[in-house]
């Protein structure tokens, strides 16, 4: 398998992927809450990726019907937003990929609904940001794949 080296430009227009994906996750932090429907969610998601000349890579990918990914509670992960409403307790995953100007920016992260996340979850939820800190800081020249894994 060829390595496709990325030049000075390509690194700043993943770069620019990648800050817009997380910043359609801040905003939706705001609205994680019980009685929200992650449908709610995936539109609020929708409307801010377009407001920002991006496209919501999921929406029409395979077949895929929304624009971003909401696996809520046991859903392991690509759950498809619905009418159903989060519940205090619950724990989602919202999952957002965007292609700006040809660049993918593709994040994750759990969410702990109100106030009464069991604490199992709210730990399975802290230690999965840990994780992606652990392999965040193995990502540098040199590291292979594995490494980051």
């Amino acid at each position: 398998m060829n390595i496709i080296l990325k030049n000075e430009a390509d690194l700043a227009g993943m770069r620019v992927a990648g800050r817009l994906a997380a910043q359609v996750l801040e905003m939706l932090a705001e609205h994680v809450r019980p009685g929200v429907t992650t449908e709610h969610l995936d539109q609020l998601a929708h409307q801010f990726i377009l407001e920002h000349d991006a496209i919501p890579a999921p929406l029409n990918y395979h077949g895929y019907p929304k624009s971003i990914c909401t696996s809520v509670n046991h859903q392991v992960c690509h759950g498809i937003p619905s009418a159903k409403k989060l519940k205090n307790g619950d724990i989602v995953n919202i999952d957002v990929t965007v292609i700006k100007a040809g660049y993918h920016g593709d994040t994750s992260m759990m969410f702990c609904v109100g106030d009464k996340t069991p604490p199992y979850a709210r730990r399975l939820c802290d230690v999965a940001r840990e994780c992606l800190w652990l392999g965040i800081e193995q990502v540098k020249p040199g590291n292979t794949l594995y490494d980051v894994a």
